[in-house]
């Protein structure tokens, strides 16, 4: 039974100030809601908004939306009660490490390890292509070869800008978490300027007619395209990795979480109906489809204002990605699962700078060499897996430890927590068995890794074998 052994929850929040320096708590709620709007609006509003029209929901968009927020809301209920009784870093990692035990841990730990890092790559990526697009508007071109990832056919070699971004934004991150956040909140203030001034144009190029038919295929098309959008979604949980760094974590993470779903959610319907209402669904198959729509109506001095903002969008969400990966790190680490090298906290920037470079270098060389198609799309099952175990979590905990202090609790219990489990397994089911086939493969190597290395060196097996020589 050693494989479920758990941390109780005055445990970890005792040890999360023992390790060397401990990480500054310099974050309030308007922090943590800046950080979630980084994380959240980025590629989805620009860029999986038109696809998903196209190919699947057509102006049911708005729906899509909808299925995907309220998934994500019952799932941000559960987080922001965890992250408030249980204000240290980790995550759904942590969590589980008391609700469920250390392989549970472990087995979350390297799902969200998947979901952070692989999302960091792909936004990168993603980022590179928008500025080299701007760049070409000021007529610079840069050589083909530094262009992109890896593929001789196309004559690149590697993805020059996505490595330099991700570089600068872990220098950013090394220079104490106020610093960044505060970097975060002046690129959020820029990109929300931008869609808010895209819906006060296109506003008045609504034709209700491009609404019908409303749902041409169906509700299964809906059901597809809040799979495909709910990548659009991904980052509220990022805000949960900053627990350990907030100033009064019990009152500061539920407003965090909850405020910049709220926000996004309602920017993402907004934007939807008037996407679908300016140009007809079955044109928006492009890669840029709010600037796209724009030039449609021949407001082209906007879609230059939509390339900064998509620039500035994206920037924000590896922002966040990396930090929740360095967090996430930190955490396990501490607790003997990796390294304690991604423990180490630096005394003068109360930062993980070690792991800050780890993370960056790591990162910078799969979105700079490796082309990352295919895994992109593991970041949608990895984020689900966490959200229903999170959801499970609160359930178990609720039985196990009834009289556990919660500055937040999850309304109508076991209701709420049991509709996020069923939305987001019935997202998952909506995506492709390759991708489900590649989820179970990086689990099993997690696995293999956790046998062969993290359960000689977890601390409570060193805490235990410490015990039994005592006696």
């Amino acid at each position: 039974m050693s494989l479920f052994r758990k941390k109780s929850i005055e445990a970890l929040i005792h040890e999360s100030g023992k390790t060397g320096a401990a990480l500054k708590k310099d974050l309030g709620a308007f922090d943590l809601t800046m950080l979630g709007i980084g994380a959240i609006i980025g590629t989805g509003v620009f860029v999986l908004t038109g696809v998903a029209a196209a190919k699947h929901a057509g102006p049911s968009l708005v729906l899509s939306f909808i299925l995907s927020g309220l998934a994500c809301v019952f799932a941000a209920l559960c987080y922001a009660e965890f992250a408030s009784t249980v204000p240290v870093s980790g995550s759904a990692y942590t969590y589980s490490y008391a609700a469920f035990g250390e392989i549970i841990a472990w087995i979350l730990g390297w799902d969200l390890i998947l979901e952070y890092g692989v999302a960091a790559s792909a936004v990168a990526a993603g980022w590179s292509g928008y500025f080299q697009g701007l760049l070409s508007g000021f007529g610079i071109e840069l050589p083909k070869a530094l262009t992109s990832a890896y593929d001789p056919a196309k004559g690149t070699f590697i993805d020059l800008p996505a490595i330099l971004i991700v570089l600068f934004i872990t220098l950013l991150l090394t220079q104490g978490v106020k610093k960044s956040a505060r970097f975060n909140a002046v690129m959020v203030v820029i990109k929300v300027a931008v869609i808010l001034l895209f819906i006060a144009v296109g506003a008045w190029y609504v034709k209700p007619e491009n609404w019908t038919p409303f749902m041409p295929f169906g509700f299964s098309g809906v059901a597809a395209g809040a799979a495909t959008v709910f990548f659009a979604y991904l980052g509220f949980d990022a805000v949960s990795t900053a627990a350990e760094e907030v100033r009064n974590p019990q009152r500061n993470m539920p407003i965090g979480i909850i405020a910049s779903l709220a926000i996004c959610t309602l920017l993402y319907i907004v934007v939807s109906l008037i996407l679908t209402g300016i140009v007809p669904y079955d044109q928006l198959g492009v890669k840029n489809p709010v600037a796209f729509a724009l030039n449609y109506i021949h407001q082209d001095w906007v879609a230059g204002f939509i390339s900064i903002g998509a620039i500035t969008g994206i920037t924000t969400v590896l922002l966040v990605m990396l930090y929740a990966q360095t967090r996430l790190f930190y955490a396990i680490s501490r607790d003997g699962l990796l390294p304690k090298l991604f423990a180490k906290v630096s005394e003068r920037k109360q930062t993980p700078i070690i792991n800050s470079w780890v993370t960056g270098v790591g990162v910078s060389f799969f979105s700079g060499v490796v082309p990352l198609n295919k895994l992109a799309e593991l970041t949608n099952i990895g984020t689900l897996f966490a959200f229903m175990m999170v959801s499970i979590g609160i359930l178990v905990l609720r039985k196990t430890e009834p009289n556990l202090k919660r500055s937040f609790t999850v309304p109508f219990v076991p209701w709420i927590p049991l509709a996020s489990v069923a939305f987001c397994g019935y997202l998952a089911l909506q995506l492709p068995a390759t991708t489900w086939i590649s989820f179970a493969s990086w689990l099993l190597i997690g696995l293999v890794i956790y046998f062969l290395y993290g359960r000689k060196h977890s601390a409570l097996n060193e805490h235990a074998n410490v015990e039994k020589q005592a006696g």
